[in-house]
């Protein structure tokens, strides 16, 4: 099956999103201290990385973003860094990513409705939007009720922001 070219782009975004995110885990792994935190993040990556398989039986070679290499250093820093300054950060920068990966996701499958011949993609990423809430959601449970500080609320605006931003140039890139 041949995709529109705006659906093409989407998954583009998608892909790039996946991978960043597996990325964004082995960072976190990479230097993280804490074993609650490195469990987190190994289950997290796994689940990752079959949403970046699935994005994959969807998403033409050729249609992959040019700029990989630039997303997979991104999420690994993303992980990486918060890792270093402790569980809360890193568990506050995973609920930050997520409720952006959230309203990413829904925004396509609510322009995939009604449209029967793309319904089997909507609900790959029905599900992948499911897994990213509970991760959104096991973020937060574990960050804590304490509310964000002034650092993790200007960290979690850059990580929205540069996501934001990926996203705008994998529509192109």
């Amino acid at each position: 099956m041949t995709l529109p070219a705006d659906v093409l782009a989407d998954l583009r975004t998608d892909h790039a999103g996946e991978t960043g995110a597996v990325w964004l885990y082995r960072g976190m792994r990479r230097v993280a201290r804490d074993p609650a935190l490195r469990a987190f993040a190994q289950r997290h990556q796994a689940t990752e990385q079959a949403h970046l398989q699935r994005i994959e039986a969807w998403l033409p070679p050729a249609q992959r973003s040019r700029l990989l290499p630039l997303w997979r250093l991104a999420g690994w820093l993303t992980g990486a860094l918060p890792a270093l300054w402790g569980p809360r950060a890193a568990y506050a920068t995973v609920e930050a990513v997520e409720r952006f990966v959230d309203g990413h996701y829904a925004q396509q499958i609510a322009r995939l409705q009604g449209q029967p011949a793309l319904a089997a993609l909507r609900q790959t990423l029905v599900e992948c939007r499911a897994d990213e809430l509970a991760h959104r959601d096991e973020a937060a449970a574990a960050r804590g009720p304490q509310p964000a500080g002034r650092w993790q609320r200007a960290w979690a605006g850059l990580v929205q922001a540069g996501s934001q931003a990926a996203v705008a140039v994998c529509r192109h890139v």
